[in-house]
Order: structure tokens, then sequence, then C-alpha cells
């Protein structure tokens, strides 16, 4: 059964294609926190000031786009490097008796060192990519819920008791109690006055981050559990 599952675990091409997944999920995340910055792809909004704070916070930049592309580059590199903590050094099957008790080994003590170190400095550039990009994409996850929830930042009528128009630039849907703005899409063009296109380009670039850094976090816990498997069994392995 050891041997079925340790062919199960993830060969050295399974690695580069999580690498490039993750990758490739983050320049998405990236492309779509740089379209938030640009409503109705007009600049004036951002020179004026004129943007709302989740997509000011960039987390599609630096936490679903550069912290995850960081450890896609990582894990890429142990798929063209250390081929999933698969040793074919002459020490790798004498070092695997002696790990399990084997009473005669022919392999020296120099490379049962060189082994650990080397099975040691895989496993933690392991935890450090899934870690670097579990935290950039998990980051990147809530702000994109929280985003979605408080609704666009827009220019929106608001009427004094005196019935006379007045106009501000704020988060309409965010205390909105009654009704819910992502259901109810009578209120997407009718609260929103600028940009016209406001509710529905928050909508659109947020669910895209939103689903972009699930699906991060998924190939995120596939590396985790796979480099653990791949460690287990170069060790075990006989």
């Amino acid at each position: 059964m050891l041997s079925s599952l340790c062919m199960m675990t993830c060969p050295r091409t399974c690695t580069r294609i999580l690498g490039l997944s993750l990758g490739t999920a983050a320049l998405f995340a990236a492309g779509a926190n740089m379209a938030l910055l640009f409503p109705d792809w007009d600049v004036t909004y951002l020179w004026r000031g004129l943007i709302g704070r989740h997509a000011m916070l960039g987390t599609g930049f630096w936490g679903g786009g550069i912290m995850v592309l960081t450890a896609a580059a990582l894990i890429s590199l142990m798929g063209w490097r250390y081929s999933c903590f698969s040793e074919s050094g002459p020490c790798r099957s004498r070092f695997v008796d002696v790990w399990n008790n084997a009473t005669t080994s022919d392999c020296s003590l120099d490379e049962r060192v060189q082994f650990l170190i080397s099975t040691n400095s895989k496993m933690l550039t392991a935890l450090l990519s899934s870690g670097l990009a579990l935290l950039g994409a998990l980051i990147c996850f809530v702000t994109s819920g929280v985003a979605l929830k408080d609704g666009p930042f827009c220019k929106f009528d608001v009427s004094s008791f005196n019935q006379t128009q007045a106009w501000k630039y704020g988060y309409p849907f965010k205390d909105l109690r009654n009704r819910n703005y992502l259901y109810d899409h009578s209120l997407w063009t009718s609260v929103c006055l600028e940009p016209s296109k406001a509710v529905v380009w928050h909508v659109s670039f947020f669910s895209a981050l939103l689903c972009v850094s699930l699906l991060q976090l998924l190939l995120v816990a596939i590396h985790f559990i796979n480099s653990f498997l791949s460690l287990f069994c170069s060790l075990c392995e006989k």
C-alpha cells in the first residue's frame, strides 16, 4: 500500500504544473486589482483619489499577486532541481536501510549528513513556499469578501430633510439593512451615479479575486499535502 501511495505523490512534472498554475493565478489576481483602480477604464478617478479603500489596499497585487508569485517560483524551482524529494545519489537506498534501523550499511557518516541536510532543505523550501502562498491568498480572499459585502465606492444622492439634493462619494450599500445589493440588481443602476458602472465593475472584479484566491488556496493545499507525502516516501520506501 505504501508503494502505491508513493506512486501517487507528485513527480517533478506535477510540481512544475503546480508552480505554473499558482504563478498564472497570481498574474490574474494582480490584473484584477489593476482593473479595480480604473473604473470604466477612466484614470481620473485614481488621480482624484476616488477609489475605494479595498481596491487601494492592493491585496491582489502584494497578496494574491507578489506573495503567491514568489511562492510559485520556489515551487517551480523544487520541480526543476529537487524532483519532489526523490534522491538518485549512491547513498539514497543505503541510507534508507539505516533510517529503517537496518543492521548493516556501507553509507558513510558524511553521506548520511548530506542526505539529511538535503531532505531538510527541501522540506523547508516546501513549508516556506506553502506558507507564503497561503498567507497571500488568504489575505486576498478575506479582503475580497469584505469588499463584496461593503459594496462599491461611488457617488450617490444624499437627500436632507429639507429635500435639497446633495451628492457625495461613499459606500451607499454598506449600511443598507433591508435589501442586499448583490441579489437586488435593480439597485445596480439606480443608486450609484458615478462611475456609471460602479456596481458591475466592483462585483465582477472582486468576485474574480475571490475565485482566484480560492483556487490559490486549493493549489497550496495540494502542494502542502504532496510535500509531506513525498518526504515520507523518500524516507520510508525500500
